[in-house]
């Protein structure tokens, strides 16, 4: 009996173990932590509303610049629409959770081509009120990279 418990507590760390990001991958700034402050009201199973704090208010509708991972949305080298994230797509399950700040959708003037690098967009910043379950609540839109 002894060893059996052992042997789960031992398997359980081992599985915990995996299951953490490489924190040297993750970006990190203010202008994420912008982004980071949103929070969500649940309204019921199916709609999720943003709640925007009065700073990321304060840049809704002006220019503003995240570095991040490009996630994305579909298959091709050449991406104009895509979630940007904190972290790289092996470890993109982590967005979003524990504090990890939610993803970006971006739109891009011109294609970009995809990279597991990080870039740099600067866009116009968007906020979207609606239900966070059909669209992504924070978009840069007519971005470009720098």
């Amino acid at each position: 009996m002894m060893k059996r418990l052992f042997l789960a507590i031992l398997l359980f760390t081992g599985f915990a173990a995996q299951a953490q990001h490489n924190p040297d991958d993750q970006i990190m700034s203010d202008n994420w932590d912008v982004v980071g402050g949103v929070d969500f009201k649940i309204v019921k199973d199916t709609e999720m509303l943003p709640v925007f704090t009065p700073e990321i208010k304060k840049h809704a509708n002006k220019p503003f610049e995240l570095e991040g991972y490009i996630v994305p949305i579909k298959d091709g080298m050449k991406q104009t629409k895509f979630m940007l994230s904190t972290l790289p797509i092996n470890q993109c399950f982590y967005c979003g959770k524990n504090g990890v700040p939610i993803m970006v959708l971006v739109e891009m003037a011109e294609p970009i081509k995809f990279t597991y690098k990080t870039i740099v967009v600067k866009g116009t910043l968007k906020l979207s009120a609606g239900n966070a379950m059909d669209n992504p609540p924070i978009s840069l839109v007519n971005s470009k990279t720098i």
